[in-house]
């Protein structure tokens, strides 16, 4: 299957999924900035043990995981490694892009979803607003 993603920065972007049902938003940076961030809590003799326990309790749920089990256990290895809110910031060129490469996801999103959507402003509209 031919790629859907024409961005010029793939690793962050926004393409369609190859059922064009959803969309897919692409971050590498904030997982190279988790992992770096976790081997440099790693580092520390103190937080390494705490962070190793936390990741094998995180390991053993993964194998059958209970309602919400993940989401906190996830947030222990977080809490151990020290690990900073997960986001990255934006420059105007890049927050345009992403803009445009998700203008074009929306449009075919909308038109082959079979979800029902609330009325969205065109992008004639959005950009004047």
């Amino acid at each position: 299957m031919a790629d859907l993603n024409l961005s010029t920065k793939p690793g962050l972007s926004v393409r369609l999924r190859s059922d064009w049902l959803k969309a897919i938003f692409r971050v590498d940076l904030i997982r190279h900035h988790t992992l770096i961030g976790l081997v440099q809590h790693w580092g520390e003799t103190d937080a390494c043990e705490d962070v190793i326990s936390q990741l094998d309790a995180l390991a053993e749920a993964v194998q059958s995981p209970r309602e919400g089990e993940l989401d906190a256990l996830t947030e222990a290895v977080e809490d151990a490694a020290a690990l900073d809110t997960a986001e990255i910031d934006i420059s105007l060129s890049d927050a345009l892009r992403l803009r445009d490469e998700l203008d074009e996801v929306i449009a075919k999103l909308s038109r082959f979803n079979p979800q029902p959507l609330a009325a969205v402003p065109s992008l004639p509209e959005r950009r004047t607003a």
